[in-house]
């Protein structure tokens, strides 16, 4: 089974066509290829890097993109079990990243610099999901 890297045309539409102008969150889960596998015309291709260096690479290098659209990592965490859901599924990292909104985000993958640059993003990732949250103010209680 091939896992989730990039999203389909119609998920990608459905995030488009919402408000692009109220701050966003997009929640990441990451598993990682044990080893990264680059395209043949990639400097990287056959050097024999890890997943988690090729995904690190695609952190360092997209960074300054990242802070130019005014995203920012708000939470991260090493998924340690599944206490509810598929017991086989597995997630090596789990984060929260922050746009100021939808356009931001759009901004960024759209950016000529982060699309040659999130190939080392592909090359790490066996599988992923990303979510778009609208930030709340948590209640006392749960659902509040």
């Amino acid at each position: 089974m091939t896992g989730s890297i990039d999203p389909t045309r119609p998920q990608f539409d459905a995030f488009k066509a919402l408000p692009r102008d109220r701050p966003i969150q997009m929640l990441n889960l990451v598993r990682l290829r044990s080893l990264a596998e680059y395209p043949t015309d990639h400097p990287n291709h056959g050097k024999g890097l890890s997943g988690l260096e090729a995904y690190r690479a695609y952190g360092r290098e997209s960074a300054e993109v990242f802070a130019r659209v005014g995203g920012r990592q708000v939470w991260a965490g090493r998924p340690e079990t599944v206490v509810t859901g598929p017991p086989d599924e597995h997630w090596d990292l789990a984060f929260i990243a922050e746009y100021p909104g939808g356009g931001a985000f759009l901004a960024m993958v759209t950016d000529p610099a982060y699309r040659e640059l999130v190939k080392h993003r592909t090359a790490g990732v066996e599988d992923s999901r990303l979510i778009r949250l609208e930030p709340l103010t948590p209640g006392e209680g749960f659902g509040e």
